[in-house]
């Protein structure tokens, strides 16, 4: 693979570290600039040297975060995914389809969850990687794949780590699986990974709970009653000027109550919007729902849909393969 790089506009030496890049579609090449994924470089006349491939780039040590614990997955699991929510990935997936209408049949779904979506596309007869990095949720991906009698590959690991060179048809992030972190650059990181990891032409889908839509519904609190008899409390904060919601949940289950704590950056049409053209996608379109109405007043989710551009150069690859298909 080449790589070509560009000039950060950093201070010369011999090392810099902790420099941010983006993975763009240059053909069979891969450009990078200094935005996305957090990598060591080496410095040689001005230009920053990148030795990258996929399956090479390092896994940084980080501050351990609030999702790394299983226990919250598996404590509020049948809280987050009942089964009328897994039935009704179908419905979605269908209108998932009909919405980004992709060219290929290749799928990521990001952050999979307990496999919902990718096991309701593979029964359509797209061939799907799941990716999240809970075991626990994993493990019942793979039964639920099981049961289905579906095949799916499933890939633990965490959404700033995986990427997949022009791969992928179709990437999409369902259930607000976007913006965990503490760090909110490291939402670009996933952008770029998504980029990177899309075939030229490629689609992504993000769909989130957009900052518009809560700022009309938040409460400070809120609970539910579970069919087991359990009961869920749910404390909201926003903070840091607008940009995050903190979560306290606790579930009351035989006489025992345990509670988490969690946050996770919010977005607006317009901002997600940005980072997405930030990141490389083109034409984006932001939706209000899965039917595809307007992201207007009445908007109940947020969704986002950018593309990656087909290039001269890959358009000319693209009908080469198509041609050699043919026969």
């Amino acid at each position: 693979m080449n790589v070509r790089v560009a000039r950060p506009g950093i201070k010369r030496g011999p090392y810099v570290r902790r420099r941010r890049w983006r993975v763009e579609n240059c053909g069979p090449s891969v450009r990078m600039d200094a935005r996305a994924s957090t990598i060591e470089t080496k410095i040689w006349g001005g230009l920053a040297l990148v030795g990258y491939a996929a399956n090479m780039r390092k896994t940084l040590r980080r501050a351990t975060e609030w999702f790394e614990d299983e226990a919250f997955w598996r404590e509020f699991y049948p809280f987050m995914f009942s089964e009328r929510r897994i039935a009704e990935a179908d419905e979605q997936m269908a209108k998932v389809l009909a919405l980004t209408k992709p060219s290929g049949k290749v799928v990521l779904d990001l952050c999979c969850g307990p496999g919902r979506c990718s096991i309701a596309l593979a029964r359509k007869g797209f061939r799907v990687t799941g990716v999240d990095r809970t075991n626990y949720l994993l493990k019942k991906a793979r039964e639920r794949a099981r049961a289905a009698r579906v095949n799916v590959e499933w890939v633990q690991n965490d959404m700033r780590d995986f990427v997949r060179l022009n791969s992928f048809a179709l990437v999409i992030s369902m259930f607000t699986s976007f913006g965990y972190f503490d760090d909110k650059q490291e939402d670009m990181t996933v952008l770029g990974n998504m980029f990177g990891s899309l075939q030229a032409g490629g689609i992504c889908l993000i769909e989130t709970l957009g900052k518009e839509r809560l700022a009309k519904v938040l409460q400070a609190t809120t609970s539910s009653e579970l069919p087991d008899g359990s009961v869920v409390v749910e404390r909201h904060r926003i903070f840091d000027d607008w940009t995050r919601i903190e979560n306290e949940w606790s579930i009351l289950r035989d006489g025992r109550v345990k509670t988490f704590k969690f946050h996770h950056t919010i977005y607006s049409g317009q901002e997600l919007r940005d980072r997405m053209e930030w990141a490389g996608f083109v034409g984006v379109k932001l939706y209000g729902n899965l039917n595809g109405d307007e992201y207007g007043p009445e908007a109940e989710r947020l969704i986002a849909i950018g593309r990656k551009a087909v290039t001269k150069r890959t358009e000319k690859r693209l009908r080469v393969t198509k041609a050699k298909a043919r026969g």
